[in-house]
């Protein structure tokens, strides 16, 4: 979306301010917004956690809490890129700005692949990211060439990191089509709705330890089973002419699954309060 706002001279700016924050982020609108907003709401802010920031934020203090976990490069990669951010101040933001975090963020990842065991904390982390990235693309999706308000599908492939790898399979060829079915459909693109639904049904698989022999009895499982078979056995026209609908569904899943996760894995409650015992 930023590089509508710097490549597009006619894009106007209310417009694709609006389509960020609350069309794709489901902000609630403020007065007229502006791409200072955005970066207001979605760059600088701490306490969001789906801004730049605060991501960065909880992502430094998750690895602190367990710090016994992470290896020693991971935690120095998230703590170097907070303490980088930190110094950068609340600057205009610009296609640079972004461009350091997107590196940093691949940079993390990539060290969490080589240095960490597979373990349950791996599944963790890859699960919440594979959740992340169906929601986020099919948000995004669901906005492409949209009239008066969706980006063009360059663009939405642009802001997916996928257009090269659109094009290679594509042979060049290019519609608006096929951009859409390669974000939602493609198997093998890491960042397409399915690949990564895919994937989180494999994290979880692989931590439930009493699978049934028979049936799911995982809910968030079967969440993201029956929306993702929705999507790979239903036509691909079918799936282009109700694409909002679709996405949309797709979001619901992937929420309805992260609530059954955290029930399931990350329970909350009252400490323990110890008393003495009676003689």
């Amino acid at each position: 979306m930023r590089l509508q706002l710097l490549e597009d001279p006619a894009a106007h700016e209310e417009v694709v301010a609006h389509t960020v924050l609350s069309v794709i982020m489901g902000m609630p609108r403020e007065g007229t917004p502006s791409y200072a907003d955005v970066g207001e709401r979605l760059v600088f802010d701490r306490t969001n956690p789906s801004a730049v920031a605060g991501a960065l934020l909880s992502a430094r203090e998750n690895a602190r809490r367990v710090r016994e976990t992470v290896s020693t490069e991971l935690w120095e990669a998230l703590n170097t890129t907070w303490h980088r951010w930190q110094g950068l101040g609340r600057l205009h933001v610009t296609a640079r700005h972004l461009s350091w975090v997107r590196e940093r963020a691949a940079l993390i990842s990539g060290i969490a692949d080589s240095t960490m065991n597979h373990d349950d904390a791996w599944d963790f982390l890859v699960l919440g990211r594979s959740l992340e990235r169906a929601d986020m693309t099919a948000r995004m999706v669901a906005t492409g060439g949209r009239p008066g308000a969706g980006a063009p599908w360059w663009t939405v492939l642009s802001s997916c990191g996928a257009q090269q790898a659109y094009m290679r399979s594509q042979r060049g060829m290019h519609s608006d089509d096929r951009a859409a079915a390669f974000l939602v459909l493609d198997r093998e693109f890491p960042r397409s709705v399915f690949f990564s639904l895919v994937e989180a049904e494999r994290r979880l698989a692989a931590l439930d330890t009493q699978a049934d022999r028979g049936g799911v009895s995982d809910e968030a499982r079967r969440q993201l089973g029956q929306i993702r078979t929705a999507l790979e056995f239903r036509a691909t026209p079918e799936i282009l002419a109700d694409l909002p609908q679709q996405m949309l569904r797709v979001q619901r899943s992937v929420d309805a699954a992260a609530r059954e996760i955290t029930a399931r894995y990350f329970q909350s409650g009252p400490l323990p309060s110890w008393t003495e015992e009676l003689v």
